[in-house]
């Protein structure tokens, strides 16, 4: 089982990190936010139903200082690996899915394809 780990406020200055923080929603109003430093590993604990019901991914750089929503690079990444495998969409995975490719319905098509050599590489 996953466990949360709590975010700390002090990054270690210059320390080049790229860190993922998925938010689960445990209950209704109820929140918890379990930081991770390997995307396709968390992607694949998306797959294997870790997470109760994900909300949103959050990347950031700890060097760079920026921080990204890819909530729906994530999203596409799942469906894609689904068609990929001929296999049907998970149900823990739908709504997490459905809300966020149709919230990047604006998207430029580019983002997809960078996100995907960012994970693969």
């Amino acid at each position: 089982m996953l466990e949360a780990v709590p975010l700390s406020l002090d990054v270690p200055y210059g320390a080049d990190q790229t860190l993922f923080v998925v938010i689960d929603r445990i209950s209704g109003t109820r929140e918890i936010r379990i930081e991770r430093a390997d995307l396709d590993q968390t992607i694949g604990e998306f797959i294997a139903g870790c997470f109760r019901d994900p909300v949103r991914v959050i990347s950031f750089n700890t060097l760079e200082h920026w921080v990204k929503d890819i909530s729906a690079d994530v999203a596409h990444e799942i469906q894609s690996r689904s068609d990929i495998d001929g296999t049907d969409l998970p149900d823990h995975l739908r709504d997490f899915v459905e809300r966020n490719i149709c919230a990047s319905s604006c998207t430029p098509p580019g983002l997809h394809a960078a996100f995907r050599a960012r994970i693969a590489g």
